[in-house]
C-alpha cells in the first residue's frame, strides 16, 4: 500500500508534513551536503529582519537535562542580503521555502514582508510574534498590536501569512482566535518557553541574558496540549512544533490537530533526524494501515 504523506498547509502543497523549525537550521541550505534537502516537506528559515542583527553575546546556548536552552537574540543577515544570495540558493533546491519574519515594530514587519514579496522563491512567510529572547514584552501576548501587524503584513503579502505564537498565556485558543480573526492564514504552535539555568560551579548563569528560550524534548507535551487546545476553536491550519524527536512525535501533534510539524532540536542533534522523522511517520502510517496522513489530523477528541 502507498502511504500519501502529502498535504495542503494554507492553499500551499507540501509533499510531507515535515518541516525545519526557525533558528534551528540556519537559512536552510547550508546543510545541503548532509541531507538530501528535496526529501523535507518544507524549509522554515532563521528569522530575518530589516536590518541586520549580531544576536546576543555569548554565551548564547546551554544544554540542560531533557532539552537545551538558546539565547540567540534573531541574529540574521538583514532581509536586503537574504533575498541577495541565501534566497537564491534555497529557490534552486525543490522544497517551498516559509521564510520567518521580525521585527522591532510593527512597521518593520510590514516592510520586510513588502520587500520579500517582490521576489520569487517564498511560498509562505511566517510571523515570528512569540520569541522570548528580546528585552521586550512578547508581541503576541498585545492582542491589539498583534492584529495590527498580521492586518498590515496580508495588505502587503503576495504569500500566505502564518502567525508563531507564545505559549505563555492563560488561554492559547484565544490567541489563535485572534490570529485568525486578524486574517491569518496559519499559525505555528508554539515557540520556546521562558526558562533559565545556574552553573554551580561559579555560581553564574549559563547564558548572557541569564534567562532564555527552552526547547526539546520536555516541552513536547504542553505544545501538544497547545495545538489540541487551539484546533478545537479555529478553521485555519496548524503547524505543531515543540520538542519533536521521532516520527511517533511528530505523528502525535498532527493526531492533536497539526496539520504539518516544524522539526528543531532533533536536526541540531544531527541533521538526519529530519529524514528519519519522515521515514517514521510513513511505517506508523503503513502499520495502522492508513492510506493518507490527512486522515489523522486532529482525530483525538475529548471523551
Amino acid at each position: 500500500m502507498k502511504t500519501d504523506l502529502s498535504i495542503n498547509f494554507a492553499g500551499i502543497k507540501f509533499k510531507n508534513p515535515v518541516f525545519t523549525a526557525s533558528g534551528t537550521f540556519g537559512y536552510g541550505y547550508e546543510i545541503a551536503d548532509l541531507i538530501p534537502l528535496k526529501k523535507l516537506g518544507g524549509i522554515v528559515t532563521k528569522t530575518i529582519t530589516l536590518q541586520p542583527r549580531s544576536g546576543n553575546p555569548q554565551p548564547r546556548i546551554a544544554e540542560v537535562e531533557g532539552g537545551l536552552l538558546n539565547t540567540i537574540g534573531l541574529q540574521n543577515i538583514g532581509v536586503k542580503a537574504f533575498v541577495e544570495e541565501p534566497l537564491e540558493k534555497l529557490s534552486k533546491i525543490g522544497v517551498p521555502v516559509i521564510v520567518s519574519v521580525a521585527g522591532a515594530v510593527a512597521e518593520e514587519y510590514t516592510e520586510t514582508v513588502q520587500i520579500l514579496s517582490m521576489q520569487k522563491g517564498i511560498s509562505v512567510v511566517e510571523l515570528n510574534l512569540s520569541c522570548p529572547n528580546l528585552k521586550k514584552k512578547i508581541i503576541c501576548h498585545d492582542l491589539s498590536l498583534m492584529q495590527n501587524i498580521i492586518k498590515s503584513v496580508k495588505k502587503v503579502s503576495r504569500v500566505p501569512v502564518i502567525a508563531k505564537l507564545s505559549p505563555l498565556v492563560t488561554d492559547i485558543s484565544e490567541l489563535a482566535l485572534t490570529a485568525q480573526n486578524a486574517g491569518a492564514d496559519g499559525i505555528t504552535l508554539t515557540n520556546t518557553y521562558p526558562a533559565m539555568a545556574i552553573d554551580v560551579k561559579n555560581f553564574k548563569p549559563r547564558l548572557s541574558t541569564v534567562k532564555g528560550g527552552m526547547s526539546g524534548a520536555c516541552v513536547k507535551p504542553m505544545s501538544i496540549r497547545c495545538v489540541y487546545d487551539a484546533y478545537q476553536r479555529i478553521k485555519i491550519p496548524i503547524i505543531g512544533c515543540g520538542g519533536i524527536m521521532t516520527g511517533g512525535d511528530a505523528v502525535e501533534f498532527i493526531l492533536a490537530g497539526a496539520a504539518a510539524v516544524s522539526v528543531g532540536s532533533a536536526s541540531l542533534v544531527s541533521p538526519e533526524n529530519l529524514i528519519k522523522i519522515i521515514d517514521e511517520i510513513e511505517s506508523i502510517l503503513k502499520y495502522k494501515n492508513i492510506k493518507s496522513i490527512k486522515e489523522i489530523i486532529g482525530i483525538v477528541k475529548n471523551t
